[in-house]
């Protein structure tokens, strides 16, 4: 979609390296339902659009810059799917993505380190 939605799932993750690399917390968040809920790094979990805000506040006043690595085969079933990101570093991210009303995709669940 050129209005900077994803069109389908995969485009999440890009879109995501894409707006945090650049600084753009709200992009970020935009990716999003607004009552997703993300994995925090060190653990616990941010639910909503307020507290996933919060953690790619920190990510970017950090300087963590991201990877693209290399995306898993997407599963999907109806207007869900899940998707997978193989990083350099070793760990996998999972996320759920949704197709909204719109025909564009956002996530719902988002887990960036599924590791042990």
């Amino acid at each position: 979609m050129g209005d900077g939605r994803a069109a389908t799932p995969e485009d999440l993750g890009r879109l995501l390296v894409e707006r945090v690399n650049t600084g753009d917390v709200e992009g970020a968040v935009a990716l999003y339902e607004p009552d997703a809920a993300l994995g925090r790094p060190g653990g616990g979990t941010a639910v909503g659009a307020a507290e996933i805000r919060e953690v790619y506040a920190l990510l970017v006043e950090d300087g963590t810059r991201l990877s693209p690595g290399r995306p898993r085969p997407t599963v999907r079933r109806g207007n869900l799917a899940l998707t997978s990101t193989a990083r350099d570093d070793g760990t996998v991210t999972c996320e759920v993505a949704r197709r909204q009303p719109g025909g564009h995709w956002l996530w719902a669940l988002d887990q960036p380190d599924a590791r042990d």
